[in-house]
């Protein structure tokens, strides 16, 4: 109960930081926030470990938790970053990747449809992690895997944002339709292509999510 607990208050926190109640540099205060969620300071501590761990915040010794927001150049950076691991992960996998992972993945998209039907957005981001993670491992480069790993983790609050805007959820879903289809025929180039595009935020897409983050 605990950790679920904490999970809760961390993606509260995540979207008081996208609303702009916390801005940048500002410190976490673990009394106030027990308080203000009417919990122990367990998994409020928790909480804010989390948001240390993705890099949402920034834990300083013997002075606190504070935010720590990247601006939309740093944002942007990682995004194109992760396009590319995404995109390399996807080459691997198209040549590499099992009939057992295939079979995962192909069941990680199902849970997604039954999401998308349910306009589950929540359900939806948590089995589009799996069905990234399984592209990861199936690259079958373990370096690889910790990289991309690391930075999904760090942008997890940013694309749980931009799935809520209008259609990207169905949009999202006919991508990975594609992204399988290249995987099962071993076409590694066409893999790439689509993974990178599916996860690139650039032009428009990165001025909807700035505007997203202000709202």
């Amino acid at each position: 109960m605990g950790l679920k607990r904490a999970d809760q208050i961390a993606e509260s926190l995540e979207q008081l930081v996208f609303q702009g109640e916390y801005k940048d540099g500002e410190r976490l205060d673990e009394i106030r926030l027990a308080e203000q969620f009417s919990v122990s300071r367990t998994p409020v501590r928790e909480a804010l470990q989390r948001l240390v761990m993705s890099g949402m915040a920034e834990q300083i010794p013997r002075r606190g938790v504070f935010i720590r927001q990247p601006g939309p150049v740093e944002l942007l950076e990682m995004f194109e970053t992760m396009a590319e691991l995404e995109a390399a992960c996807g080459r691997f996998a198209a040549a590499r990747m099992t009939d057992e992972g295939l079979e995962r993945l192909s069941d990680a998209n199902r849970r997604c449809r039954d999401a998308v039907e349910k306009e589950d957005a929540a359900e939806y981001y948590h089995e589009n992690e799996i069905f990234h993670q399984e592209i990861y491992r199936g690259a079958t480069n373990s370096y690889l895997l910790g990289e991309a790993l690391r930075l999904q983790n760090r942008l997890k609050p940013y694309r749980r944002v931009q799935l809520r805007f209008r259609g990207r959820m169905a949009q999202s879903l006919a991508e990975h339709d594609e992204i399988i289809q290249a995987l099962k025929t071993g076409d590694s180039e066409l893999a790439a292509k689509l993974l990178r595009a599916h996860v690139t935020v650039q032009g428009e897409k990165f001025q909807q999510l700035i505007a997203g983050l202000k709202n």
